[in-house]
């Protein structure tokens, strides 16, 4: 195995002990979360309450993408031991929200960890859908980063719009479902533009913008299925933009930085960027355990307790985005 680059960033992941996920109703009862040979599909996991999860600090190892080695600052392990990919599972939760994590093993110790690369909770039932043993080259530092870009337009009451790094605490931004409400508290991390952390560009357009709307990949977008026939039996879908790309009217632009700004209010908001209805940061310990770690702090000391819950659309897939598309122009962003 080829030594990690010292001139590549570390970056960070968050990840819990495989005994923190366990099987709590299938063929596996009891058995911890594990590689695909040792999995059953249909069985049914849960995060245990008093889980924390652990900071993974990451350099790239060798090329083929399944080994990664630990930088300084890893709460797992020690500087230059090797992370190596097991499996790639996909859960999902009873209102279709799907989770996908990485199994790992720490070499060192032969510990198996769990890594997640979107949101997971505790005491919520996740059924096992789906196990690979190719990860590719996939790398664990794509975790959540619910971000608009710098030049983003943010709607106003009234209409007005202003760019998103001119806000700041406490000016009122329009939301779908409570009105005006005023901005609690604003992050901002500046990113590499490359792999997981590029950008997602809509087009003009695309959702009835009038300008690109560019958000991270993990950000999810709001759409409402208008008329009597509903894919999922929901008229209000949340989409992550990851899952628009198309290759023409949605694609991810790499190259350089890329500014992220999350904006976070008394409860997860849908509001309006270019026109778009989008969703606000959702505090809560799943959403800020996987944000940069510098963020993370910062939300931690702002809002103890960490308490918010999802606004009552449905999260979906690309498979259902898929399906929506076959029925013709019923959807749309907003209501």
């Amino acid at each position: 195995m080829a030594p990690a680059s010292p001139n590549l960033p570390a970056q960070a992941a968050h990840a819990y002990m495989a005994g923190a996920l366990r099987v709590a109703m299938g063929a596996n009862l009891g058995d911890p979360i594990a590689a695909t040979d040792e999995v059953v599909a249909g069985d049914v996991y849960r995060l245990d309450p008093a889980a924390v999860p652990r900071r993974l600090m990451l350099r790239p190892g060798d090329g083929s993408g399944r080994c990664q080695t630990l930088a300084a600052g890893t709460e797992i392990g020690r500087e230059g031991d090797t992370i190596t990919f097991l499996s790639r599972l996909t859960l999902m939760a009873g209102d279709g929200d799907r989770v996908e994590l990485l199994v790992i093993r720490h070499d060192a110790s032969g510990a198996v960890l769990a890594v997640p690369l979107s949101p997971i909770a505790a005491r919520v039932d996740y059924a096992l859908i789906e196990a690979e043993a190719d990860v590719g080259a996939h790398r664990v530092a794509d975790i959540v980063c619910i971000s608009f870009a710098s030049g983003t337009l943010i709607t106003l009451p009234g209409g007005r719009q202003v760019a998103i790094e001119r806000l700041v605490p406490g000016d009122l931004i329009l939301t779908r479902d409570h009105g005006p409400q005023p901005i609690r508290w604003i992050g901002k991390a500046t990113l590499r533009a490359k792999g997981s952390f590029a950008p997602v560009v809509i087009a003009a357009g695309m959702l009835g913008n009038d300008s690109d709307l560019v958000v991270s990949p993990h950000h999810r977008i709001f759409i409402y299925q208008r008329g009597a026939t509903r894919v999922g039996g929901r008229a209000e879908l949340l989409v992550q933009a990851k899952h628009l790309v198309d290759g023409t009217r949605a694609t991810r632009r790499e190259g350089g930085f890329v500014d992220y700004y999350s904006l976070v209010f008394d409860r997860h908001e849908i509001i309006y960027a270019e026109g778009i209805a989008a969703e606000s940061l959702m505090v809560n310990e799943a959403t800020v355990s996987v944000l940069p770690p510098e963020l993370a702090e910062e939300v931690r000391a702002r809002f103890p307790g960490l308490s918010q819950t999802q606004h009552f659309g449905t999260e979906v897939g690309r498979e259902v985005l898929d399906q929506i598309a076959a029925l013709g122009p019923a959807t749309r962003t907003g209501r």
